[in-house]
């Protein structure tokens, strides 16, 4: 069963610019997009207008929203399947339960009752951080936004999720047609200072680097992936090579037994600051 492309949608413009991204991302995998709206956000924008004496307000609000973003979606891309509900339920809730059978969650960077200087809405981090599914958050420039840099790049770290956002970042590149780009950050013990041996750890993310693409390029075939080893924390080094990205593909593991996702500070930080969308992609103990 092909699985569609869910993206949560409230009216504000962070999830209209992830709407519009979606509809492209649905195009290029050749999904059907399915929109969500949660009512209950609705209790959290204080009074609303009354349109209807028959209806109650945040009902129509809710059907308008999604009606108008369906439409938008449909004169962005025609070709693009487009259905949309309206859940009676809070939005991480509502997302949560879609993600259980979803090819990706898609959400915007802040909803309309997010704190104006929250650098990423809680909605979002706590999607990225507990949905089954992969979760894109859209953020970033105009130009990392429609894919004018011809770049995804995975961030390659020292645990087993790994395997799983190489496979992802791979189809994502394989559909875009563009380079896949394998980072990862090495950095000497602290204490030490530069000198002839540094070319060791460097050998040693190399050798990480290979370890966690070799199953994948056996497996999936196609170009390799460029491979990158830069000196420095890893949170500065991707967010640096998210600058001229139009993806970031991180991994997160699901432990057994717990329900979230580890979410470490690399993947606070790139979901926080980076210049281009972000997806966190899950993978079992």
């Amino acid at each position: 069963m092909e699985l569609p492309l869910v993206v949560g949608v409230d009216g504000s413009d962070s999830s209209l610019r992830a709407l519009d991204w979606a509809v492209d991302e649905a195009a290029r995998q050749g999904l059907t997009l399915r929109l969500v709206h949660a009512a209950r956000w609705e209790r959290y924008e204080g009074n609303l207008p009354s349109f209807s004496a028959d209806r109650p307000a945040g009902e129509v609000m809710a059907d308008h929203i999604i009606a108008s973003c369906a439409e938008r979606a449909r004169l962005r891309d025609p070709d693009v399947k487009v259905s949309g509900e309206v859940r009676p339920d809070d939005a991480v809730s509502a997302l949560l339960e879609e993600g259980h059978e979803a090819f990706a969650v898609i959400t915007g960077n802040r909803g309309r009752s997010e704190l104006s200087g929250m650098l990423l809405g809680s909605v979002s981090l706590t999607v990225a951080a507990r949905a089954l599914c992969p979760v894109i958050v859209v953020r970033g420039a105009e130009r990392n936004l429609r894919g004018g840099f011809g770049r995804v790049v995975l961030a390659v770290g020292d645990r087993a999720e790994d395997s799983a956002a190489a496979r992802f970042a791979l189809g994502e590149a394989r559909a875009r047609g563009c380079e896949l780009h394998a980072v990862r950050a090495w950095r000497r013990p602290a204490g030490r200072h530069l000198d002839d041996t540094d070319h060791v750890y460097e050998e040693q993310a190399a050798r990480i680097l290979d370890d966690a693409l070799s199953q994948v390029e056996a497996d999936e075939g196609g170009t390799a992936p460029r491979r990158a080893t830069v000196e420095g924390p890893a949170h500065r080094v991707l967010l640096a090579a998210s600058a001229d990205a139009d993806l970031l593909v991180v991994g997160a593991l699901r432990r057994h037994g717990h329900t979230g996702l580890q979410l470490g500070r690399v993947s606070h930080s790139v979901l926080h600051h980076a210049d281009c969308p972000v997806a966190v992609v899950p993978q079992q103990a």
